[in-house]
């Protein structure tokens, strides 16, 4: 492991010593760095520039920005190694799973590339004798990207290239808990307009330091086109009000408590695998992590066998050590909210039938390593519909699968959720309208882990926006109807007859 500044010096990151933000290591609380806070003015600056920037890059032709974001993606490739290893410091990942947030970023850039030659309208039959309508869509405007601790680079690639392919500036606020990874993904972002050359503008890409403070300047400014904000639902109600007030545009990636179907046709095996990365990836700290576990009451006893084998020899440790499976909770916060949920599960007739102690604590007395906790609950109590972003399994068996689908149906987010079945009326039903009313529904495979080809996001709580792949590229523009005359007639629509 390099030393903190060293890295963060060869990533381009600029520290200030005397900063009024202090970024520490979840691995043993150790300090990293400190960052200066934006103040007021520097925020309205920092608009202002995204503003005029705006003008200029949108008239710039959709592949030539696609080229800025293929360099983009060029140096994400270069620092990949880098970028992950500071996110295992700063946020506590295993080094794979931040090797696997850095691709995800690389490989947002190579989607976007494509998709700059594909930002299409539709061309539209009129009712009128020669007339043609036509759809279009243009740049929207600055955009603002409030990002959460647990993805810094990842969630900002996808908002960023696809606000870049469509013509928009844009301002990265990243989580006060990680802002080192966000802002080294950033500079991969700025070395590569460097290279782009005199089309890119001054201020098309920016970052601010800060917290809730600062996130209110990007939400309340009227000039700022789209604010996508990743975070709670408690956060994301007051944005969604904030920006609706000023008639603004918003992508809320908000929370999910997700669940998986155990059938009587499943293969445990298969399940078992979901079962694991699904729940103790990331500590549990994944907005799509697994939370809820419905079993048929069949496969209960054979696959909670296996789960509490496989959770007994799970490595906790030191993310940055290759051993390790499960590294720590970011902060003090998180860990009181573990211990709050391990007893809200035995308040309500909750079984534990496995971990919910905190570890290591002799070696990391700053740091906050947890073994993650299974639960058998007698139902789906309250506390399993409240998201306890921590690594807390709660299972509850079924014997019908209408039963289940409903428990999995009833709270209030929803972001993703799977089913294990090889049984096909069991999944055709789950993916069905009548099935899982999530924004996204898996087969075979566990809760997390979604790929940039598809839109990410969910229903209910979890916001009802979308990033990443499929036509999201659409929330990052706005849609002009155009109505073509070629003739030397003034024919009016529905026929209507004036003053002739």
């Amino acid at each position: 492991m390099d030393k903190p500044l060293d890295l963060l010096k060869r990533l381009g990151v600029e520290t200030q010593p005397n900063g009024d933000l202090s970024v520490y290591s979840p691995i043993d609380g150790a300090p990293i760095a400190t960052l200066q806070n934006a103040s007021n003015g520097e925020i309205e600056d920092t608009i202002a520039r995204a503003k005029a920037a705006f003008i200029k890059w949108r008239d710039v032709p959709a592949p030539r920005r696609g080229e800025l974001v293929r360099l983009w993606g060029e140096e994400l490739r270069k620092s990949k190694e880098d970028i992950a290893q500071l996110i295992s410091l700063e946020v506590g990942k295993i080094l794979q799973e931040g090797l696997g947030e850095v691709q995800e970023a690389i490989d947002m850039c190579d989607l976007c590339v494509g998709q700059s030659r594909q930002l299409f309208g539709r061309t539209i039959t009129s009712e009128r004798a020669s007339h043609r309508i036509m759809e279009q869509w243009h740049p929207l405007g600055p955009v603002a990207i409030i990002t959460a601790f647990n993805f810094p680079c990842a969630v900002f690639a996808w908002n960023a290239a696809n606000a870049l392919i469509c013509g928009d500036s844009i301002i990265l606020k990243p989580s006060e808990k990680s802002p080192l990874s966000g802002m080294a993904t950033l500079q991969a972002l700025l070395r590569a307009i460097d290279k782009f050359g005199s089309d890119a503008p001054g201020g098309l890409a920016q970052g601010i330091i800060g917290g809730v403070e600062q996130s209110k300047e990007l939400v309340y400014s009227r000039d700022i086109a789209l604010v996508s904000a990743t975070g709670s639902t408690e956060m994301g109600r007051s944005v969604a009000v904030a920006v609706a007030e000023r008639f603004g545009k918003r992508i809320l990636e908000l929370g999910g408590n997700n669940a998986m179907i155990v059938t009587e046709h499943a293969n445990l095996e298969l399940a078992l695998r979901a079962i694991v990365f699904g729940a103790v990836g990331t500590a549990g700290q994944r907005c799509t992590s697994l939370r809820r576990l419905f079993i048929h009451h069949t496969q209960k006893d054979a696959l909670i066998k296996k789960i509490k084998t496989a959770y007994a020899s799970l490595n906790i440790g030191n993310p940055l050590e290759d051993q390790s499976l499960v590294g720590p909770l970011i902060d003090a916060p998180a860990y009181m909210m573990f211990k709050n949920g391990i007893q809200d599960a035995l308040d309500e007739g909750g079984t534990l039938l496995i971990g919910g102690e905190r570890v290591l604590e002799e070696q990391y007395p700053d740091g906050y390593y947890v073994s993650p906790a299974v639960f058998e609950m007698p139902s789906q109590t309250q506390a399993m519909k409240a998201e306890c972003f921590t690594p807390i399994l709660y299972i509850v068996p079924y014997e019908d699968f209408d039963q289940a689908l409903e428990m999995h149906n009833d709270v209030p987010q929803g972001l993703s959720s799977c089913i294990i079945s090889d049984n096909m009326r069991e999944v055709e039903r789950f993916i069905s309208a009548s099935g899982s009313d999530c924004g996204m529904a898996n087969v075979n495979i566990g809760p997390s882990g979604a790929e940039i080809g598809g839109a990410f996001g969910g229903e209910k709580e979890t916001g009802g926006d979308r990033e990443t792949g499929s036509d999201a590229w659409k929330n990052y523009m706005r849609r002009t109807t155009n109505s073509i005359n070629y003739s030397t007639d003034m024919p009016l629509a529905q026929g209507i007859s004036f003053g002739d």
